[in-house]
């Protein structure tokens, strides 16, 4: 082919860190690419670096600059982090979304969701069938993983194939979705493969990963010897994973009782779409409170310590009139996301004091990852055979250490964080750098991470707030002293005197030493009342807060 056209990756988000993931493929001349979105998923927000956001997504401006030349939205599978923005970033992209039936299923629910046309959401047959999307052929490539209908995928560009992995794992006896075909995977590689854009999640596990087979009959034998009520928490999505509690409660004699939005909301869309089969029948919470704490299992939301999860409310003392009582059993069947731990731990604490006994997995045997160790890594490059390793989904930590593994096989890699654009028709060579960020869901509102809105925020959070009002009259002259209104300081300082008289105190002095100069222009004396607020506290509080100065002229 021409030299004149590129074959470019670029991810936006997800190469760098685990979340919010969007890779972006392009094919033509420099400068006149068409291309493919794949992926467009979120990270959560937390209290330290992000106090009051509600969603996080990639920084699309340079896509959307470019979006008439954007032909395709793919997503692999129904995770947040892959599918969870589709309905609040749809509008700035404009291009049709392809997805399987259940990833297909919450994609259109998250467009309704935010009034977008749930109609631009187009169900695909998984390989060998293809989606045309400009000068690409795209197929939907079936893996395991921990959620159903997990894809990578397999695009066919002039310059040659290349696999895209989304998360995966070999896992040959999944129970829910599709197990590992290596027969597929050697058809899609016999002709070669140009790039394999690969998962490097758990890149650092030496071992070869477990099946999700192997589970049930330790949580079975668990559930068997509780003697009160069991409570098991596991993320939702994992569909497999939750019918295998729930199967391992009616197998021990008990009713099984669905508690949390999204643990009913993933139960139900694997009904509708057919990729969960003889799923035990559950009862509702009002039926549950009247069984016998010995006779009943609930399932719950907050595996990753969510305040607002069915888990975090039982343990701060009640959840739809159901309470958790000493001699009860409380089962992690999840892995704790780093940064997570605190809420975890907040909630095992509170357990602990009801005389809750809570079960992690800390022992390895009541949860597998869904994402492939390092072996299994080996494996898919043996298989897929690539000219070229490009590990994505993964801190950079991560990816190095992809790179690292690739290299030391004898194969090709490069390492590509988030904004770096990648030439796979060159070989691998890096081409050019795009600037990338975070956009915050703040409400309703979708503001950028350089916005200053959220630094403000924590500024506020960290230090305080003083608002101080001050009247200035026709003459130029202030009518009465300044007064003053505090936001998170101390009452008193150290002069024992209440902080607000001290500081109305000192800037009625200011104001009376102010020249006419001063007291004509709002500029200086807003400086110098924020000065002396900033001063005056400090001194009495060992802190200077965040002022606001509202000066108002009579007319």
């Amino acid at each position: 082919m021409s030299s004149k056209n590129r074959l470019i990756y670029l991810p936006l988000g997800g190469a760098g860190e685990i979340g919010m993931n969007a890779y972006v493929y392009g094919y033509g001349p420099k400068g006149k690419e068409r291309y493919i979105l794949v992926d467009i998923g979120v990270t959560f927000p937390d209290m330290d670096g992000s106090p009051g956001v509600d969603l996080i997504f990639a920084d699309i401006a340079w896509l959307e600059e470019r979006k008439d030349r954007l032909d395709a939205i793919f997503i692999t599978h129904a995770h947040e982090d892959h599918v969870g923005a589709v309905g609040h970033l749809w509008d700035r992209l404009e291009a049709p979304v392809y997805a399987r039936p259940f990833t297909a299923y919450h994609a259109a629910r998250k467009m309704g969701e935010q009034g977008k046309p749930e109609e631009e959401v187009v169900i695909c047959d998984p390989w060998p069938a293809m989606v045309d999307a400009g000068p690409f052929k795209v197929a939907f490539m079936p893996l395991a993983h921990s959620i159903p209908e997990s894809s990578g995928l397999v695009i066919d560009t002039p310059e040659g194939r290349i696999v895209h992995t989304g998360d995966f794992k070999l896992d040959e006896t999944p129970l829910v979705g599709e197990a590992f075909d290596p027969v597929m995977w050697a058809d899609i590689a016999k002709d070669g493969v140009k790039a394999l854009v690969c998962d490097s999640t758990n890149v650092f596990s030496q071992h070869p990963g477990k099946s999700e087979s192997t589970v049930g009959p330790e949580i079975t034998k668990l559930v068997s010897e509780a003697k009160g009520m069991v409570v098991a928490t596991t993320f939702a999505s994992n569909v497999a994973r939750v019918k295998t509690l729930a199967e391992a409660g009616v197998a021990a004699g008990r009713s099984v009782c669905l508690l949390g939005r999204s643990m009913r909301r993933m139960v139900e869309a694997g009904h509708a779409t057919g990729v969960l089969q003889g799923f035990p029948k559950t009862i509702s919470p009002e039926d549950a409170r009247e069984l016998p704490r010995e006779n009943l299992m609930l399932l719950v939301t907050g595996s990753q310590g969510e305040r607002r999860a069915a888990s975090a409310q039982l343990a701060r003392g009640k959840y739809l009139g159901l309470t958790m009582k000493e001699g009860d059993l409380f089962l992690f069947s999840s892995k704790t996301i780093p940064g997570n731990e605190r809420g975890v731990i907040r909630i095992i604490n509170s357990f602990s004091e009801m005389g809750v006994d809570v079960v992690d997995d800390r022992a390895g045997i009541y949860h597998v990852s869904g994402h492939a160790n390092r072996p299994d890594l080996e494996r898919a490059h043996e298989i897929m055979n690539p000219d070229l390793v490009i590990p994505m989904h993964g801190e950079h930590r991560h990816l190095r250490e992809h790179v690292k593994v690739a290299m030391s096989n004898g194969r090709s890699a490069v390492l590509a964080v988030n904004g770096t654009m990648v030439d796979i028709a060159a070989g691998g060579q890096i081409v050019d750098y795009v600037e990338t960020g975070r956009t915050y869901l703040d409400g309703t509102v979708q503001i950028g991470a350089m916005d200053g809105v959220v630094r403000n925020r924590i500024r506020m959070a960290l230090n305080g707030h003083v608002l101080v009002t001050l009247i200035i009259d026709e003459k130029n002259e202030p009518l009465g002293e300044p007064w003053v209104e505090l936001k998170g300081l101390p009452e008193t300082g150290t002069s024992n005197a209440p902080l607000q008289d001290v500081l109305e105190e000192d800037l009625g002095q200011l104001v009376m030493r102010a020249d006419k100069k001063t007291l004509r222009d709002d500029d200086k004396l807003e400086e110098a009342l924020r000065r002396e607020v900033r001063r005056s506290a400090n001194a009495e509080i060992g802190r200077k807060p965040e002022v606001t100065i509202v000066v108002s002229r009579l007319a």
